[in-house]
């Protein structure tokens, strides 16, 4: 398998961010296996025609999603990352019913919210 990635200058999308959620979507998909080996930051910027730092910053913001994990010298790969996206959703669903239980929603306006926030992202 290998990394197809696009980048759209004229998208009002950050190049970094299209970095990240095609290279989070492959992953997802499973069309970059997990253990796959990703390019380098430099060999990635310069086959994009990117930015080093722009690619950092997309592989940082992977990393943090657990999409993908650093090996030091090794390189980056993908990781397993339905277990880690699983555990990050539910530590976020966790902190939002207890942020909105001591702002004093109710069971149903707590969904409610949630819902329009999950509506105006995934639609």
């Amino acid at each position: 398998m290998a990394l197809h990635l696009t980048i759209d200058p004229t998208s009002a999308t950050a190049p970094y961010e299209q970095v990240r959620g095609q290279i989070a979507e492959q992953a997802r998909s499973g069309r970059l296996p997990v253990g796959h080996r990703l390019p380098t930051v430099r060999g990635l910027a310069a086959e994009l025609g990117l930015a080093a730092n722009t690619v950092a910053k997309a592989y940082r913001a992977l990393e943090a999603d657990g999409v993908i994990e650093t090996r030091g010298r090794a390189g980056t790969f993908v990781a397993a990352a339905g277990d880690a996206a699983s555990r990050a959703a539910a530590e976020a669903a966790q902190s939002y019913a207890r942020h909105v239980r001591r702002l004093g929603l109710d069971h149903d306006a707590a969904l409610t919210t949630a819902r329009e926030a999950l509506r105006a992202v995934y639609d």
